[in-house]
Parts: C-alpha cells; sequence; structure tokens
C-alpha cells in the first residue's frame, strides 16, 4: 500500500504537491477544462480528470498529505440515488417502459460475506427500520465513464468504493440519518466470494474501499454489516454515467459562500469553481466543481470538502421537496433512463417498483428531520490512514442499532414504572441463543450454555438454550407479551444488562435472551459507562448537518478569495 505522511505545515494542514503528486486533482481550470498534460487524459476526452490517487487500490493517501476523506464528484453519484429513489417510478409510460426500466438495472448478491447479522424483529407496531447502503464506484468501464472520469489507463482496473454512505430510515419513518466513512478508513474486510468468477478472497485488514474489489457492492455490505453491528437491507451503486444529467434535470442546487472563492493557483491546484459571496443555484459542470473542491474551502482539505457535499445533498433534497423542477414527463423519463442504467442493486431491490415503493418511505420522512454525519474518526499510527475514533464511533452506530434518531430529537418518553415480574423465576420459559457469530472473530463455542448456568444459578431454572448460530452486536431480550415486560426487565437486572437491551417485538415467541458480540467472554455482562443512560444523540464529532439548515454557509480560505 502506498503510504504517506500528513506531518508539516498545519496551517494548511498538507503541503503542496507538484502536478506529478497531485494527479490533477482538482484540476479543472476555470473555463472547466483540464491541464493539456493531466496524466491519462487528453482534451478529446472531455469530461473531468480523476481525482489525486484513484488509479491506486489504497485508497489514495496523497504523498505527503492527510488521507483524503472527501467525496469529490463522485458524491454526484448520491444525488443520482437520490433521484432515482424519489421519481424514477414516476416515469413509467405503460407496462412496456416499466420492463424496460427494469432491464437496464443491473443487480447483484446483497451480501457476500459468510454468516452475516440476523435482521432485527419489528417494533411492538410491526415495524422496522430501513437501512440502505448507498455507493459510489470509480469504475471506468465503458466509454461515457472514461470520459466523465478519465484516467483512460483504469478502465481495466477493478473499481473502487469511494463514496460509501449508510441511510438508515426510523422505524416509524419519522426520521432519517445518514452517515458517511472516509474512503481512507482502515477496516476488517471479511472474507468475500465474487459470485461470478467464484473466486474467494481471504479476510485482510485494508482501506474501506478497496472493499469493492472482493467481489462487488455484496462485501462492501458485508464489511460495512461487521464495522456498524447494523443489519443492512439493501445497496444501490452507482457510476459516472448519468450523473451530470441528473444534476441538470434538478434545476439548480442553491449553495452559499462566506466569502468570494476561486479554487485555482499557479500550480493548476483547485476545482476551477469561481462564486462571489453569497448564495448560488449550481448545475452542471459548476455542481460538480463545487463537490469537488478542496483547495478553497476552510483548510484546503478533504474535511471541508465534504462538509461543502452535506450542504449540496441537504440543499437538493429540500429542492426535491419543492417538486418544482422535475414536473416535465419528459424531464422525468431521461431522468428515469439515465437513473437506472446507472444503478446496481442489491437482489430484494431489482424492479423500479421497489425502486419507487422505497421513494416513497424516505419522502415520508420531514426535512426537519434528516441529519448528516461523518464517522468519528481519528488518524492511525503515524498519521497515515483514518481508523474509527473510539468511543465515539461506537456510540453513533449504536444509535442506529437502537434506531434512536442522530438529531437528539426523538420524543422523550416519560419513565413509566417498571412493571413487576407476572412470573415466577423457575417458572419463567427464557429461550438463551448464541449470537456471537462474527465473520471476522469467529464465533465463540458455548456462549448460550455458559449464560444458561448462570441463569439457572440466578434460580431461572426454565431456561434452556437454542443450538442455532446468530449473529447480533449487542445482546437483547425480546418477548411478544406485554405482560412478559416485567419479568423481561427483573431478568436483565439479574444480569446486569441496561434497559435499552429489553424490547418488545410483534413476531417475538415467548422470551428470548440473544448473546451478542458485546459480551463475547465470562458470566458476566461487561460494563461500561453510560449502560444505564444511552445516549441521544451524535457526537460532536460526527459533525451533523440538519436537512433543513438553509443557512449553511461553507468558509472560504483567504489564500482562494479574491
Amino acid at each position: 500500500m502506498r503510504q504517506s505522511s500528513v506531518r508539516g505545515d498545519r496551517s494548511r494542514r498538507r503541503r503542496e504537491p507538484d502536478a506529478q503528486e497531485l494527479g490533477w486533482d482538482d484540476g479543472l481550470y476555470s473555463d472547466g477544462g483540464l491541464p493539456p498534460d493531466a496524466p491519462g487524459w487528453t482534451p478529446a476526452d472531455g469530461g473531468v480528470p480523476p481525482e489525486d490517487g484513484d488509479t491506486s487500490a489504497d485508497g489514495g493517501h496523497r504523498k505527503g498529505g492527510r488521507p483524503r476523506r472527501g467525496k469529490g464528484r463522485k458524491v454526484l453519484r448520491w444525488t443520482a440515488l437520490t433521484l432515482a429513489v424519489l421519481i424514477v417510478g414516476g416515469a413509467g409510460a405503460g407496462y412496456w417502459y416499466y420492463e424496460h426500466l427494469n432491464a437496464n438495472l443491473r443487480k447483484a448478491p446483497r451480501s457476500l460475506g459468510g454468516g452475516g447479522l440476523k435482521k432485527p424483529d419489528p417494533n411492538a407496531f410491526g415495524q422496522s427500520p430501513l437501512n440502505i447502503l448507498l455507493l459510489g464506484s470509480d469504475g471506468r468501464n465503458s466509454a461515457e465513464n472514461i470520459k466523465l472520469g478519465g484516467a483512460r489507463q483504469d478502465a481495466d482496473r477493478k473499481p473502487l468504493a469511494d463514496v460509501q454512505m449508510l441511510l438508515h430510515v426510523s422505524a416509524d419513518r419519522s426520521n432519517m440519518s445518514v452517515i458517511s466513512i472516509p474512503r481512507d478508513t482502515r477496516v476488517t474486510i471479511p472474507q468475500c466470494t465474487d459470485p461470478k468468477t467464484h473466486q474467494v478472497y481471504p479476510q485482510t485488514s485494508a482501506a474501506i474501499n478497496q472493499s469493492l474489489q472482493h467481489g462487488g457492492p455484496g462485501c462492501t455490505l458485508a464489511t460495512w454489516q461487521e464495522l456498524t453491528g447494523v443489519y443492512i437491507d439493501h445497496f444501490m451503486m452507482v457510476d459516472f454515467s448519468g450523473v451530470v444529467s441528473m444534476a441538470d434535470a434538478i434545476g439548480g442546487v442553491p449553495v452559499c459562500v462566506d466569502n468570494n472563492v476561486y479554487s485555482h493557483d499557479s500550480k493548476g491546484h483547485g476545482s476551477g469553481l469561481k462564486l462571489t459571496k453569497g448564495t448560488h443555484s449550481v448545475k452542471g459542470v459548476q455542481a460538480l466543481q463545487w463537490l469537488r473542491t478542496r483547495y478553497g474551502f476552510e483548510d484546503n482539505t478533504d474535511i471541508g470538502r465534504a462538509k461543502a457535499q452535506h450542504m449540496y445533498m441537504n440543499s437538493m433534497v429540500r429542492q426535491l421537496k419543492k417538486g418544482t423542477k422535475l414536473t416535465d414527463p419528459g424531464q422525468l423519463r431521461d431522468l428515469a433512463e439515465a437513473a437506472t442504467k446507472s444503478l446496481t442493486v442489491d437482489d430484494g431491490l431489482d424492479t423500479v417498483k421497489k425502486l419507487y415503493d422505497l421513494g416513497g418511505d424516505l419522502n415520508r420522512v420531514p426535512t426537519k428531520r434528516i441529519t448528516m454525519v461523518t464517522m468519528p474518526w481519528q488518524y492511525g499510527p503515524g498519521e497515515q490512514y483514518v481508523e474509527p475514533k473510539p468511543g465515539d464511533a461506537e456510540a453513533t452506530f449504536a444509535l442506529l442499532r437502537n434506531d434512536t434518531a442522530l438529531d437528539g430529537k426523538d420524543k422523550k418518553k416519560k419513565a413509566a414504572p417498571a412493571p413487576k415480574p407476572s412470573t415466577p423465576k423457575g417458572e419463567l420459559k427464557v429461550v438463551v441463543q448464541n449470537g456471537t457469530n462474527s465473520t471476522v472473530n469467529g464465533p465463540v463455542s458455548g456462549r448460550a450454555a455458559v449464560i444458561q448456568q448462570r441463569l439457572a444459578g440466578l434460580g431461572y431454572g426454565a431456561a434452556a438454550t437454542d443450538p442455532a448460530l446468530t449473529t447480533q452486536a449487542d445482546t437483547t431480550i425480546t418477548y411478544g407479551d406485554k405482560r412478559l415486560r416485567g419479568d423481561a426487565l427483573a431478568l436483565a437486572k439479574a444480569l446486569g444488562l441496561p434497559k435499552g437491551a429489553v424490547r418488545e417485538s410483534s413476531s417475538a415467541t415467548g422470551m428470548r435472551l440473544v448473546i451478542g458480540n458485546d459480551w463475547r467472554t465470562g458470566s458476566a455482562y461487561p460494563k461500561t459507562s453510560g449502560d444505564e443512560k444511552s445516549a441521544d444523540k451524535a457526537p460532536d464529532s460526527a459533525d451533523a448537518l440538519n436537512g433543513e439548515d438553509s443557512k449553511a454557509c461553507m468558509k472560504v480560505n483567504p489564500q482562494y478569495s479574491f
């Protein structure tokens, strides 16, 4: 893997690389063109150049600079996904056209990892949260993608998943949380098998964007599940093609800068974005420049670029909610064609009808309850890559697992007095199941028996075990009959589990205790700070942005102002 150092001039957060090191990242001239000697690009190619380091499979650590956190122009692919799920179903003109759009979609298996997480039980009202992994690949597997992405020498390289966002819609569809992850984050990629070639990729530690090269998007999904402990229902992946036309179809997205900005310098660095202070509606190439701008925002690093991308996406959603730009049937048809041709979806989301239904779920969420964050992170040893920030990253993932909104605005329920147990301990039938079947660490054998024996010692003589292995991040106690809540709470207290581990489920029969990966050893539940008082919003390090924040404005770096 190509290594780099991020030490040096902290006022710029990185030294300025020369053109060869830069790889012409953000190398657009003010007229939207490119340096004539940009590697892998010629004026006849058109489109935009590759981002620096895009040709490497290591996630693109910049030589002499910080690991790259932003998504560059590839975040336009997130735009494509949003448009696809929100309006693609409205473009149909009969069954033939519906089938035509279905044929445009590319399909792939949902998960390529072994085992996998168990889908959470629905809540007491039969509702389940929805988790969708949004991916943007940098594949250049067509003439159009090469034109848009540049770097024709990479046409045969396996694509990297340079944009990765997990979209969580609450069970009651009242809120939506989106968490992005830096492409250079070092994670454990589980063993995956390519569904086409049957090649087995062994478990490894690498930048998360490389997971796509281990058999496809199903391996990236398996990697996310192992990292977060969140069951992911679907994935949607989009490539370069159709992205710019989709941005144009919106009719412009309002963005704001707090000063004049020109993302360009004498060395050719910059996206070419040139805006005066205030709010502007950007589309086409200018939208592309906004999403790719690093030199000119905040500290000239990808951290500022990621914030600009979040602002753009939230503004885009607000535009779509207005419904004023996409009323022309012909416009919708063109957009539907572009969206479906650029999408790869999992085999459970393989028709336009399913995408349309999904769009209905997403559209129910008020804009003010949409929260976008970046996974809390820190630099690894030597500051050569990014890794999840201890404590804060896990707290953020736990909020999603517990279906708690990241904005902290979930309705607070008054704590009702805990009901008393209705069944004598010795007669309470509890099924104990081993949920430690981690695809990375492997299962811990005998966990159900160990805890069943502990329960017997506590007086729960009717407890039994289920020999089937499952995978679950957190230890839980589920029950279906409301009358069992007092018994479940008493059981949790006896084992030292937090109250949040007790959950009523409409699909549960009897009472079930699943020993999760948070309790892989010992008979006493490991105590951590905050067990009794779980976090109710994303930590400050997640840099949250609310979907209705129309006053957000990017801070311009003085070196790139005019």
